[in-house]
């Protein structure tokens, strides 16, 4: 069952890319753009367009506030909208709020959860995570006094039982790790993460925002006490997300913005919060964009996120094989024998040849990949390099769009010279 457009396409895409605008847009027969930068934004379904316009159309007012017709209609859409992204990521309503993306929500973690930290305290934190789920908690940390303890993957990027038991102890408050590693595109052990430090005292908070485009998520499953996603990395609109909290969890967090919306009552000198989500959700929310978040959360789950999974997996596999093959290509993390659970991303580069550059080049054939530290600065100098290019699929990826990409890395050293020639004349 399909929803939103989304049709299976002779092409051997999961969703056919003509119901992505802009991707209809660029296509061009052969010489059709192949973007394969959707760890870093996904293109958005007609659908998810549909549901910010229509929001704008037909609901505009602010929610939870005003008597009048257009305000209810407000709420129950916002509320309609949470519904469903919790739905999608298997936790209830009032288990979710809104935010602006992954890197608010964990920013609303870390201090949030700051005043459970003492001197000596420990944060563990995988090397593998992104800056948003890294920065903050050094910071709180260093306020704090405590130490943020790493968790070292293997070659194939994944945390080793072995990392798991040295990094969580006693001193052990909170564990923060990704489920999916944006570079790597490694999924991590996460339910032998969170036993482990539940089993110590510890709070685990999850950043799925890879993993929500990617893999069935059930949060209630997986046992983390906190998550947070984004809805631009999901089909879904920029500047919108959501922060998890298990039922009994949220009474730890403190919120981080302060305001309208958030208070049930205000004196002189004092004032008293609303309960969770509302907590959360100072000021007026991005309602179209939750509306939006919802539309693509439906999508996916009308594609079915089994298949959305193995589709993924299939195409990544095959790049890696694809760029094992190259003596002139050297790939990092997961290989291509799919011994490892793992996603749509592959990292990779061009010996001898920048990354910047290298991507640069794929450009030049209209192959769009990201190149850089991809925010995880001390995982890629641990897999010895400075930067890496990334190429990451999404539903409307197919097969010929990785062969298109592996053909285009395989000239990919001598359109560099051809472009850093040009430079110089």
């Amino acid at each position: 069952m399909t929803q939103g457009g989304a049709h299976p396409s002779p092409s051997g895409a999961l969703a056919a890319p003509e119901g992505f605008p802009l991707l209809a847009h660029e296509a061009a027969g052969e010489g059709g753009l192949v973007y394969l930068d959707s760890a870093a934004t996904t293109q958005k379904p007609a659908c998810v367009l549909e549901a910010v316009d229509a929001f704008y159309r037909t609901n505009n007012a602010n929610p939870h506030r005003g008597a009048h017709r257009l305000g209810g209609a407000a709420t129950e859409a916002l509320e309609a909208a949470r519904r469903d992204v919790a739905r999608f990521v298997g936790a209830d309503a009032d288990e979710v709020a809104f935010t602006s993306g992954t890197t608010c929500a964990l920013n609303q973690l870390a201090y949030g959860l700051a005043g459970l930290l003492r001197p000596g305290d420990e944060v563990a934190v995988s090397l593998l995570e992104h800056h948003s789920n890294l920065v903050p908690w050094l910071t709180v940390a260093k306020l704090a006094g405590a130490k943020v303890r790493y968790l070292v993957p293997d070659r194939q990027g994944r945390v080793p039982d072995g990392e798991i038991d040295r990094a969580v102890g006693s001193r052990t408050r909170i564990v923060a790790v990704s489920h999916v590693s944006n570079v790597l595109g490694c999924v991590q052990p996460v339910e032998r993460i969170v036993r482990a430090a539940h089993d110590a005292g510890a709070l685990v908070v999850l950043d799925c925002a890879q993993s929500v485009a990617h893999l069935p998520v059930d949060l209630h499953a997986l046992g983390a006490d906190f998550a947070a996603f984004s809805g631009h990395k999901m089909y879904g609109p920029m500047g919108t997300g959501a922060l998890y909290a298990r039922r009994g969890a949220a009474s730890a967090l403190g919120p981080l913005l302060r305001g309208g919306g958030m208070v049930e009552a205000v004196f002189e000198q004092g004032f008293t919060f609303k309960g969770f989500p509302a907590v959360l959700e100072a000021g007026t929310p991005n309602a179209a964009g939750a509306a939006g978040m919802a539309a693509a959360a439906r999508f996916l789950e009308g594609l079915g996120m089994e298949a959305v999974h193995a589709h993924g997996e299939a195409l990544a596999c095959r790049m890696a094989a694809g760029l094992a093959a190259m003596p002139s290509a050297r790939l990092y993390g997961p290989g291509p024998d799919g011994a490892e659970e793992r996603c749509g991303i592959v990292a990779f580069n061009v010996r001898g040849v920048g990354a910047d550059l290298a991507a640069r080049a794929l450009d030049r054939r209209n192959v769009a990949v990201r190149a850089g530290a991809h925010c995880a600065q001390p995982l890629v100098r641990h897999l010895g390099a400075e930067a890496v290019c990334r190429a990451s699929t999404g539903v409307y990826t197919s097969e010929r769009d990785v062969d298109r990409f592996l053909g285009a890395v395989e000239a990919a050293r001598q359109d560099a010279a051809n472009l850093m020639t040009s430079a110089m004349l």
